[in-house]
């Protein structure tokens, strides 16, 4: 027995002194060894000798920042740290190991370009890729974007930003950025209300989800037809928990009701070859006889003097109320026609800056923020990250110098 705990503290005394002298080469860590430490948070893997030789000049010159900009011309940056960090994004599930596709390929190609990022959510924008046997864009298919990451192809090089409007059938007053990706159609348009479109773009643009942006002191009036005001024969779970969420959430999707995602569910049940289709002036529904898609009538004797969607006007109730703490523009006008004028309500936002920030921080870091230091950090790189006229790659350096030394 004491021969046991003898081992155990001995085992315990090294891990100790392990720990400590762990901690010590952090803190004292030179200039080649935090250079070689920037490289492998922003690409993944270590540097070369000659771009490590350049970057531990840059940090040993005080230059930590300009230092972890270079790591950021790694190919791998682009092909695994983007593609990683914005795969997620593009499906329900969340999933970081589903295909390349033009919501991802958006996501990297705005990042090296050093575009504003509040783009991401309202441009005539998607980037394509090139290469000797690669199929070209299709609205109908991820044929394209597959055969790219197939072949291993250098993401840095080959895409380039075309209108969305060009390559998709929509025209570009109805583009959204990232939103109406083909990706993004067949992940949350596919099926449903279309409101999954507006939660996981709440979740994976304003790091909220819907639990936490509910408010019931908002008016009902423009909750849908297919909301029970009664469910389970109780008011109560409607006026103390639905309208929470739905009044402000089904004045916002509106903005999407001329949109869906069109596949042969008999042919085709997953919808590998649909794509997203959009009720351009002139054009109806065959169901409702409007440019507005059937979907918003779903379930529509539920509650039938819900609110019955004419067109896709939009609102925002959550301009007042405790959601104004979200940070809205005050040079919007908070309402609108449409995705595109209802994404750059939410680019615009204190909470939409904070969220790419603070995603770029834990992606960076490998961790979330813990303490004030790291919280004022996060302050700090907002403020940068607006500065640099919201250029998300800036904070992706900024991030790799903070957390250089742990």
């Amino acid at each position: 027995m004491i021969r046991h705990l003898t081992l155990r503290y001995s085992l315990g005394l090294l891990l100790c002194c392990t720990l400590t002298a762990a901690i010590s080469d952090s803190a004292w860590a030179g200039a080649r060894e935090q250079a070689r430490r920037i490289h492998d948070r922003i690409a993944g893997v270590p540097p070369d000798e000659a771009t490590l030789d350049q970057m531990e000049s840059l940090v040993g010159a005080g230059d930590a920042y300009d230092a972890a900009m270079l790591a950021t011309t790694a190919p791998e940056f682009y092909n695994v740290t983007l593609k990683n960090f914005a795969t997620p994004w593009t499906n329900e599930a969340g999933d970081v190991f589903a295909p390349l596709n033009d919501y991802t390929a958006t996501i990297i190609g705005m990042v090296r370009d050093d575009a504003d990022f509040r783009d991401v959510l309202s441009a005539d924008l998607v980037y394509v890729g090139s290469g000797s046997g690669v199929p070209a864009y299709s609205a109908s298919s991820n044929a394209h974007y597959e055969a790219l990451e197939s072949q291993g192809a250098d993401l840095s090089s080959v895409l380039s930003p075309t209108p969305q409007s060009s390559v998709a059938p929509l025209p570009a007053s109805a583009t959204a950025g990232v939103m109406t990706t083909r990706a993004a159609a067949k992940a949350f348009l596919i099926d449903g209300t279309n409101r999954a479109m507006f939660r996981f773009t709440l979740i994976n643009h304003m790091c909220r989800d819907l639990e936490q942006v509910q408010d019931t002191t908002r008016p009902p009036d423009r909750i849908r037809q297919d909301v029970s005001r009664s469910p389970g024969g109780d008011s109560r779970v409607f006026l103390n928990n639905c309208i929470g969420c739905h009044s402000g959430m089904d004045p916002l999707i509106q903005a999407f009701a001329y949109y869906d995602y069109a596949y042969d569910e008999a042919s085709d049940p997953d919808g590998e070859s649909g794509s997203i289709s959009y009720n351009d002036a002139g054009e109806t529904d065959p169901e409702t006889g409007t440019r507005v898609v059937a979907k918003y009538f779903n379930n529509d004797t539920t509650f039938e003097h819900g609110y019955a969607t004419p067109d896709d006007s939009w609102v925002n109730y959550w301009r007042a109320g405790q959601n104004a703490l979200l940070g809205w523009d005050e040079s919007l006008p908070g309402s609108g026609n449409g995705a595109k004028s209802f994404g750059r309500e939410l680019a615009q936002t204190d909470a939409f800056a904070s969220c790419q920030v603070t995603k770029v921080f834990e992606n960076v870091c490998l961790r979330p923020p813990q303490d004030s230091a790291d919280r004022s950090q996060i302050d700090a790189m907002v403020a940068s990250f607006r500065g640099s006229g919201y250029n998300l790659k800036t904070v992706f350096a900024e991030s790799a110098v903070y957390c250089m030394g742990n």
